[in-house]
């Protein structure tokens, strides 16, 4: 396999991976919105003792955190470091000519951003977690004040 067909299978591999943690991005931000509006719907609508106030509002304020992070990952970057931006200065033929020379380049910048984006989804999952094992306790701790 030449050089550069090896180039451009990596270059696909990490286009693929930013795609795939981009989609992982979008289900969790529809999950966590949807928990938001599920838990305050409940909540106010229910006594809630005040170990369940602090437990549930921690989780959502987590929760909230999450989104924030997994917005953030999805924001674009229109520095024109990479791809479409940088693309869409150039003329036809300088295009050619990056893509020829500077395919490694690219793949070493849109790797770096397929890792920051992994590693935000994996902050914001934790966050999720957290988030939601607090809105649990709160919900038993509101179902045992209310025995």
């Amino acid at each position: 396999m030449s050089t550069t067909r090896s180039l451009t299978g990596a270059h696909a591999e990490v286009k693929a991976e930013i795609a795939r943690t981009d989609t992982k991005t979008g289900l969790l931000l529809a999950f966590v919105g949807a928990v938001l509006a599920g838990a305050w719907t409940v909540a106010r609508d229910l006594h809630l003792t005040l170990p369940a106030c602090i437990a549930g509002g921690l989780g959502m304020v987590l929760l909230v955190a999450a989104a924030g992070l997994l917005l953030r990952s999805t924001r674009p970057d229109l520095r024109g470091r990479h791809g479409f931006p940088l693309w869409a200065t150039l003329t036809a033929a300088e295009v050619t000519a990056a893509v020829a020379t500077d395919l490694a380049a690219d793949i070493a910048g849109l790797s770096r951003l397929a890792v920051a984006k992994f590693t935000i989804l994996r902050r914001a999952v934790d966050l999720t977690l957290t988030g939601g094992a607090l809105l649990i306790l709160a919900a038993l701790l509101t179902m045992g004040g209310a025995l």
